[in-house]
């Protein structure tokens, strides 16, 4: 299998950044791994001209190819995510806005290889779970307009910095098992 781990924070050595490297730690054996860190990519705002509703394709150049074509290699995607006020990071979100072309919701529409399945995992640094929903929502949402099977997802909570991981190994770990054994 072919396994993507997207970091979706700007961090690049925080809290998610350390869980991306627990879950492709975790998920390796037998499989390919990728990681990659959204902010690792130039993607410009979305302008809502809507001519990708069109074309299936957007006038900009920028990364965002660079990005579909790990999503395209991809068997599974698992998006790693913390809390900015209450859902997903900016960065990650610009990406998502971007992605419109691929969105099933109109056509002609630009789309994925079918079959890919996708999981979320959401982190926050207060004790309450409904904050670690909506981010998982977030992403699940996105899965369902590009055609991505949710498949699982795992909220964590009080995580705010790298040394908060250790006490979620397990949860951690054991959420790795799932993606592995689903075929």
């Amino acid at each position: 299998m072919n396994i993507l781990v997207i970091n979706c924070s700007p961090v690049r050595n925080g809290a998610t950044a350390e869980i991306v490297n627990l879950v492709s730690r975790f998920i390796s054996e037998g499989n390919r791994v990728r990681e990659i860190c959204i902010d690792d990519f130039e993607i410009k705002l979305c302008r809502g001209c809507r001519n990708c509703h069109k074309t299936a394709k957007c006038f900009q150049q920028d990364d965002v190819l660079k990005v579909i074509e790990h999503f395209e290699w991809a068997d599974k995607i698992v998006s790693a995510a913390p809390s900015y006020w209450a859902d997903i990071p900016g960065q990650f979100k610009v990406f998502i806005d971007r992605c419109t072309p691929w969105c099933n919701t109109h056509e002609p529409h630009a789309s994925l290889k079918s079959g890919k399945k996708g999981y979320a995992i959401a982190l926050r640094t207060g004790p309450g779970m409904p904050e670690c929903e909506r981010i998982i929502g977030s992403i699940e949402h996105f899965y369902g307009h590009m055609e991505i099977e949710a498949c699982g997802h795992l909220g964590l909570c009080s995580v705010e910095n790298r040394g908060d991981v250790a006490g979620k190994i397990d949860e951690i770990k054991a959420f790795c098992e799932r993606i592995t054994a689903d075929t």
